[in-house]
């Protein structure tokens, strides 16, 4: 009864939340009625389930701000096929029981297609939803299990890049720079559990060994006690899966205890934010990302050199402020999203059907095939390693 209580309060609370969500598009109801649209067209309403506060907060305001942006410049150019476009974003709160209600409140609003959430505990709790009703979901979060096996997840795509290629760019580095003994910390979650697991099949026969393993959970606010376990543990270097806020209070907890050793993170902590938090700490850190923090470094015959500098200037000129990776991968999200609309109209079936064909299309994440078998579409391409230096990205020869 009282879990019942609960979920019926939650819910309560959603649908008090979408009387005052961002609504973007033609039509100022929820009907999708042809009535208010410029075109006389029936606007197209897609969904969006983000973490906008809480843990992952970090991630979901450059990503609410990107798809913002994104509806308002689809929308002056004249919608999808001369649809208005009608955006209903979500918060989720970082909290995977309010993405479900979420998830569920706006399938029976009648979207086309749910992007999100931003995290991957968030993501996976969405997908039985998706599943069974059978909606096209695209998650912004990193997890190789959001969309593997292919077989079991026909309706869930994803934009980030999967852990296990960013473990590969990690596993280059460690080879090349003759780093045989790591130490691997990660946090209490999805995300972090889906990194252990993929670095512990990569160091399978590689010749690298991890001599010291840590977890800790997203709240914790110091994590001194697993440190000093890595620093007595032997390890050439240590690896980090996990996104800020804990990610930057660790990194400053290694600085104070004196490791020199390399501290390698996971493009979990490719925003700003990471490096402002980490207090001065952050210089040093490796990690693999994505090319748009280092875009200006990018060589100018890159196939995404053109979309990454486009998105940062109109990003740039609309926040005053610098994008993030965070907020490409929603970028990637709705553009492949509206691309598939494009060819299949609103029907769900088949818009499921043109994202998995999706083939060539350049992100800002990288250049997406997809197929029946992979429903992210990245390889290892899409990554580049970086340093962060003086509190700006380098990248890495």
């Amino acid at each position: 009864m009282k879990r019942m209580q609960k979920e019926s309060m939650l819910k309560v609370g959603l649908v008090l939340m979408m009387a005052v969500s961002l609504i973007i598009g033609g039509c100022s109801s929820n009907k999708g009625t042809a009535a208010n649209s410029p075109s006389g067209k029936e606007s197209y309403k897609i969904g969006a389930v983000i973490d906008v506060s809480g843990n992952s907060s970090s991630l979901g305001i450059p990503e609410r701000d990107t798809l913002l942006m994104m509806a308002e410049k689809i929308n002056a150019s004249g919608g999808i096929n001369g649809h208005p476009l009608e955006l209903v974003i979500m918060d989720n709160k970082s909290d995977e029981t309010e993405a479900v209600l979420a998830t569920k409140t706006l399938v029976e609003k009648g979207v086309l297609s749910i992007l999100g959430a931003s995290s991957s505990g968030p993501s996976m709790a969405m997908l039985k939803t998706a599943q069974s009703e059978k909606i096209p979901m695209v998650s912004m979060a990193a997890a190789s299990t959001i969309v593997e096996p292919a077989a079991e997840r026909q309706w869930v795509f994803k934009t980030a890049q999967s852990d296990i290629v960013m473990i590969h760019k990690i596993m280059e580095y460690l080879k090349k720079n003759n780093l045989t003994k790591i130490a691997f910390m990660y946090m209490n979650n999805s995300y972090g559990d889906n990194g252990k697991n993929a670095i512990t099949a990569a160091v399978k026969d590689s010749g690298i060994s991890i001599v010291a393993q840590e977890k800790f959970d997203a709240a914790d606010k110091d994590m001194t006690p697993q440190l000093t376990k890595v620093k007595a543990s032997g390890a050439q270097a240590v690896v980090v899966w996990a996104i800020p806020p804990s990610a930057s209070i660790l990194t400053k907890n290694y600085k104070d205890l004196g490791l020199t050793i390399p501290l390698i993170h996971s493009h979990g902590v490719g925003n700003q934010s990471f490096i402002d938090l980490a207090q001065g700490a952050a210089d040093g850190v490796i990690l693999p990302i994505g090319k748009l923090t280092v875009a200006s470094q990018v060589p100018e015959n890159d196939p995404q050199k053109k979309i990454l500098d486009s998105y940062i200037a109109d990003y740039s000129k609309k926040y005053n402020t610098q994008p993030n990776s965070f907020g490409g991968y929603a970028y990637d999200a709705l553009n492949l999203v509206v691309n598939a609309i494009e060819k299949a109209g609103a029907d769900r079936a088949k818009i499921r059907d043109e994202l998995e064909k999706t083939k060539g299309l350049t992100g800002i994440s990288g250049v997406f095939n997809m197929s029946a078998q992979d429903h992210n579409g990245l390889k290892e391409d899409s990554a580049v390693m970086v340093q962060i230096k003086n509190g700006k990205w380098q990248l890495l020869n």
